[in-house]
């Protein structure tokens, strides 16, 4: 990332090293292409990925999830089997995905060839929009203001 860390130095920029260590991630996984995926979005905080696993039975497959990396590892188990042509890859891989804060994984499921990852973005309950009640201004706790109410159009 040397044309990134000329563009923006590290130096020039304080309490952002976790948004300059996602990015160098980013870079540094730029070129994972195997096995092929899709990303879906099928709801308004719903996901699914989609990997091409075609010839990995589901015991070959591992789906884990760790400091917000999901990561699918495969490693293909010898059958003994004498090929003439080989067109369909069995090679070992690893394929990792950086989630968001608040994605979790609900499951995963193996169906045709594909493996289908469920995800969700879960918006916190203190981050999520709510009714603020006119005319409830302070805390029941607080005494320091005045038990009559002010209006704004009272003149002095």
């Amino acid at each position: 990332m040397t044309g990134f860390s000329n563009l923006f130095p590290r130096s020039s920029f304080v309490g952002f090293d976790h948004l300059f260590n996602e990015l160098e991630w980013t870079a540094k996984h730029a070129n994972d292409h195997y096995p092929p995926h899709n990303i879906i979005k099928t709801g308004e905080s719903d996901y699914l990925i989609e990997l091409a696993i075609a010839g990995f039975s589901q015991d070959e497959i591992n789906v884990e999830v760790k400091d917000r990396t999901l990561t699918v590892t495969g490693e293909h188990k010898s059958k003994g089997r004498e090929f003439i042509h080989r067109g369909i890859s069995t090679k070992k891989f690893k394929r990792t995905f950086r989630l968001s804060e608040h994605v979790n994984v609900h499951g995963a499921d193996i169906q045709d060839g594909i493996l289908a990852i469920e995800l969700q973005y879960v918006i916190p309950e203190e981050m999520r929009p709510r009714k603020i009640n006119i005319g409830q201004t302070r805390n029941q706790n607080d005494n320091t203001h005045s038990s009559s109410k002010q209006l704004l159009n009272e003149s002095n």
